[in-house]
């Protein structure tokens, strides 16, 4: 399957799944393809016909955006290395959760999560540890019984049944066989991924640093980014308009920025966000879409961010609704 048609296959099960879809980022570099959102879950989705396609920079950026949009980062992929996916198993790639698409299928359409991961040596499936130690006192056996029937040590069993070990997938299927009961509890992909705190980007030396810097002076957190179809993301902390996120983007008027307004209102709609793009030099709209336009000797006589908050809401209460 090439990677157009494993597109096409990933937004036909998120629309299944009724899920909002943004428009593809054909923008590159991108550090993601789709921005998708099931009323609260808001997922980063990156796809590649080989997962090991995706590089550290990228991963991070992922964690990086997924972390202060509230989102998830997920990769669907084909094939790793010289093999295909198996289904039902999640890999991971720089902490990013990466599954086939009939595993996603299983998982937002009939409501089946995975249960095996892949890990240095092999898979891997989490034990209920409670359960099976209830289990076994139940059957009255043994830790040391136990053990010689699985060909494991005493602290082996310890450890499943304290949660501090994952046990093998031929252990498993074994002690199920053993007990008559499974206890593999299923891999949740949108908790506990790892994010980075060491990452953060540094907006390079151009007039784009040079405009982010500018709503860094009015109170603005401003998130640079690298590989997204946005340039950073700014966080207000205002008085009035604390939790507000705008996706943000810098250039000139041309025809490649009125593509990158089109694409950026389209993510914003479904990450919840407002859009801003600032232009430096004149602009021939005040919008685009839900992407509001500022050009950069307007941005420069505002001192406060709700101030400059205010702007924007008064531009986007003209945006006539078709």
């Amino acid at each position: 399957m090439n990677k157009e048609l494993l597109i096409f296959r990933v937004i036909s099960v998120l629309s299944k799944a009724g899920f909002i879809i943004s428009a593809r980022c054909d923008i590159r570099p991108r550090s993601f393809d789709i921005a998708a959102r099931q009323d609260e879950l808001l997922l980063l989705i990156k796809v590649l016909y080989n997962v090991d396609g995706l590089n550290e920079e990228t991963a991070n950026e992922m964690l990086y955006l997924s972390k202060h949009l509230n989102g998830h980062p997920v990769i669907i992929g084909e094939k790793t290395r010289d093999h295909s996916l198996e289904s039902g198993v999640v890999y991971f790639r720089y902490g990013v959760p990466a599954i086939d698409i009939d595993t996603m299928h299983d998982y937002f359409i009939e409501g089946t999560p995975p249960l095996i991961y892949a890990a240095h040596g092999g898979l891997y499936v989490n034990i209920d540890g409670k359960t099976l130690k209830d289990e076994r006192n139940r059957k009255n056996t043994s830790l040391g019984a136990l053990a010689a029937l699985l060909g494991v040590s005493r602290r082996t069993i310890s450890k499943y049944e304290e949660g501090e070990m994952a046990a093998s997938v031929d252990v498993a299927i074994k002690l199920e066989e053993i007990m008559d009961r499974g206890f593999a509890t299923s891999v949740d992909l949108f908790e506990n991924v790892r994010i980075n705190e060491a990452v953060k980007h540094e907006s390079s030396v151009n007039e784009s640093a040079d405009i982010l810097s500018k709503l860094e002076e009015i109170g603005f957190d401003v998130l640079p980014t690298w590989h997204a179809p946005f340039d950073a993301v700014s966080l207000s902390s205002g008085r009035k308009n604390e939790n507000t996120k705008i996706l943000t983007g810098v250039g000139e008027f041309t025809n490649n920025m009125v593509k990158k307004a089109h694409l950026m209102s389209s993510i914003s709609e479904v990450m919840l966000t407002q859009s801003l793009l600032i232009v430096n030099g004149v602009s021939k709209a005040q919008n685009i879409e839900k992407t509001i336009l500022v050009e950069k000797k307007e941005l420069k006589k505002f001192n406060d961010t709700d101030d400059f908050i205010n702007l924007l809401e008064e531009r986007r209460s003209k945006i006539k609704v078709s």
